[in-house]
């Protein structure tokens, strides 16, 4: 039988050292994404206002983070600004910055997207009833809108999840990193290391996001 190096997993503390990498992207991704439901949800309600001058502020916003790669954005942050401004910013500040301005941008435009398919006549129907506008958008359109968005912000936190995987590059100890390093240390020994480590990379990052892709599906099914 081939040697697909899963020993490695399980000499010292190898597979511990895994699972705490796993933390620090999953701390990452949640710490970005309740960053992002907060402040996309207000800039999706802003993207409603008739103000010219406030849509093409947001619009702008969200093509350039659009636009740049994660990877690029993490280096701007990470080595560009620390070193124009002459901060001291961790890897990890670094990576829930720029993945908090990378959710914030798409939940605002998912936020847009569920305000923009409620009917008009919701709104008019409750302007008749003799609702203000912030008991229209309170009891009227945010639980029609919720309940459209959740399956679309539950895949979001999917991607970021995955993302976080880019935060090797600027020194943050993630999962891949810990990988790496185990390969590393495990090069002469063990040969083919490289195939049972990031098996078991893939395993545990399924664990993780297979769950939440099924209840994303299932809500759509519920509320579709």
């Amino acid at each position: 039988m081939a040697d697909l190096g899963l020993d490695v997993l399980f000499k010292g503390r190898n597979f511990i050292r895994l699972l705490e990498g796993l933390g620090v992207a999953l701390r990452i991704s949640l710490i970005a994404i309740l960053i992002s439901i907060v402040f996309g949800t207000l800039l999706g309600i802003l993207r409603q206002r008739e103000n010219l001058l406030l849509k093409f502020i947001m619009r702008l916003y969200l093509e350039v983070i659009r636009i740049l790669p994660q990877l690029v954005l993490l280096f701007i942050v990470y080595f560009g600004t620390t070193r124009s401004f002459g901060w001291d910013l961790s890897g990890e500040a670094a990576s829930i910055i720029v993945f908090a301005l990378w959710g914030t941008a798409e939940m605002s435009d998912l936020v847009r997207g569920a305000l923009t398919s409620i009917s008009v006549h919701q709104y008019e129907s409750a302007a008749a009833l003799g609702l203000s506008g912030a008991h229209i958008y309170l009891y009227v359109i945010l639980p029609q809108a919720v309940r459209r968005l959740i399956p679309l912000l539950i895949n979001l936190v999917t991607r970021m999840i995955k993302t976080t995987s880019l935060v090797l590059m600027i020194g943050v100890v993630e999962i891949l990193k810990v990988s790496q390093q185990i390969i590393e240390a495990n090069r002469m020994k063990s040969p083919n290391a490289a195939f049972g480590v990031y098996l078991a990379v893939f395993v545990l990052y399924f664990i993780v996001c297979w769950p939440i892709s099924m209840l994303a599906r299932k809500l759509e099914k519920r509320w579709g």
